[in-house]
């Protein structure tokens, strides 16, 4: 029979019905997980869901904006009503912009909305996670932050504010939970190729081209790529590790 390495345990993943999330997803379903996926479109989560149980996989959707406070509620009630417990959890939620104002040009919604997101609602996620895992004795948490989160770049403030601010926020519950037996780490990714990136393109048809070159490795990452860095992050591989992030970004920052 063969071995999975996360038999047994649930694992959540926010964001999941595209691109990281999707494949995170997947492999964590692959190696035996349950896996709870969180995300806004029903219909893509289905198809998901679809493809988990049809390799033998085990799998649900809830419907989320991680936005939305009774949202999150709602699903953590899913999650403990149907499982009792949260082993590994993936808040990997977010969103960009195809226009890149300068700071003083961006609008105030706008703004909000990278915010709402990619910060707010990874904390409201950490919130629950975090209060679960200290019940059961401990768990894993690995927030999606960008290559964005350590470094700047011109007309993004706003998401570079926002993953600067995830940073922090996953690096301040590592120290504040560690004695619980929570690992909070962060992954940064580089350029991947993802929804997020193809729906910039009619706005900058060279974009993949600019962002290949600026890293060390000469190409776009791949959503697998960096599911590969979260199952390893949940693993007893990966238990000296805490409060850090990773960048899986080709050589992005090192060249």
């Amino acid at each position: 029979m063969e071995l999975k390495m996360f038999e047994g345990k649930i694992a959540l993943v926010t964001g999941a019905t595209a691109g990281m999330g999707r494949a995170t997803a997947i492999a964590f379903a692959r190696e035996g997980a349950k896996v709870i996926m969180a995300a806004r479109r029903t219909e893509r989560g289905q198809e998901v869901v679809e493809q988990i149980t049809g390799f033998g996989g085990e799998s649900m959707f809830v419907k989320t904006d991680v936005r939305n406070p009774a949202d999150v509620d709602n699903l953590f009630k899913t999650i403990m009503d149907k499982y009792g417990r949260l082993d590994f959890a993936f808040n990997n939620a977010g969103v960009s912009s195809p226009h890149n104002p300068t700071v003083i040009k961006y609008e105030d919604d706008e703004w909000d909305r990278i915010m709402e997101t990619n910060l707010r609602g990874v904390w409201l996620c950490m919130k629950h996670e975090i209060d679960i895992m200290k019940k059961q004795g401990g768990g894993v948490i690995i927030n999606t932050a960008s290559i964005l989160g350590v470094v700047g770049d011109w007309g993004l403030s706003h998401y570079c504010a926002s993953k600067h601010g995830s940073l922090g926020l996953a690096k301040t519950a590592a120290l504040e939970y560690c004695k619980d037996n929570i690992r909070i780490n962060t992954i940064c990714p580089g350029p991947i190729l993802t929804e997020m990136l193809e729906f910039a393109l009619p706005f900058m048809p060279k974009m993949l081209d600019v962002m290949a070159a600026k890293t060390a490795l000469r190409r776009i990452g791949q959503p697998e790529e960096i599911a590969g860095a979260a199952l390893w992050l949940c693993t007893d591989e990966a238990a000296f590790m805490m409060g850090k992030e990773i960048a899986i970004d080709g050589g992005y920052i090192t060249y």
